[in-house]
């Protein structure tokens, strides 16, 4: 499926904590087949999808570098278990933000536990959603003095992707591969591994909030 031009239906919720005012995005349709072990910092986050869920990470990825106030929530703890029954970790939901928002993930459990007002709402994907990404943008995240890393956190069974603009894109050709090319390469030969590895934290400083893992997103042997 193209990403270009498609509708992404959500729901919104809009609530208020700590004195300030957070805008709540979700896919409007749970999805069945799309279970997250957080395994970030300890090698990677393993993420299993199907088609649904590929499109609606792509579409998450592409919200999440354009509101710089939303958090773009996808539940993935209600996912069917057996999709994931080889990985291990705790079932996790995945929050995707900008990193101007500075949201304090530690609020995320309240805040989560308030959004009980929903709104649908549906997205517009523009002609090219994403940008081209060359070999040496990917390059320029080797280069000392880079800042435009996706960094990670968790809380409340939460996986938190949090980054720039510039971020989120450098990463974009990972998720609109899922969504776009994974299907018709699956359909050619099934028993193919079709997947997104997506770079989180900081490559060069020394940080042990943020060191270097993995979001590994994989297409389900079973629901594709």
């Amino acid at each position: 499926m193209k990403l270009a031009e498609q509708r992404w239906r959500t729901l919104v919720s809009t609530v208020a904590l700590g004195g300030k005012s957070y805008r709540v995005l979700r896919p409007a349709s749970p999805k069945a087949h799309a279970p997250l072990y957080d395994g970030a910092g300890r090698g990677a986050a393993q993420l299993v999808v199907d088609k649904a869920a590929a499109f609606d990470i792509a579409c998450a990825w592409w919200l999440a570098a354009r509101s710089p106030n939303s958090l773009i929530h996808l539940p993935l703890r209600q996912a069917t278990s057996e999709c994931g029954s080889w990985m291990e970790g705790r079932p996790s939901d995945l929050v995707l933000l900008h990193h101007s928002l500075r949201f304090p993930v530690t609020q995320w459990r309240e805040l989560r536990a308030r959004t009980t007002s929903w709104t649908p709402h549906t997205v517009r994907l523009p002609a090219q959603p994403f940008p081209e990404i060359t070999p040496s943008d990917h390059g320029r995240r080797w280069h000392q003095g880079f800042r435009d890393h996706l960094l990670w956190e968790t809380a409340a069974d939460t996986l938190f992707v949090i980054g720039s603009r510039p971020a989120f894109e450098l990463a974009s050709n990972q998720v609109r591969g899922l969504a776009e090319d994974c299907p018709a390469h699956l359909a050619q030969t099934p028993d193919a591994h079709c997947c997104a590895e997506i770079n989180l934290g900081r490559t060069w400083e020394n940080d042990r909030r943020n060191p270097p893992t993995r979001l590994h997103i994989a297409y389900c042997e079973t629901h594709r």
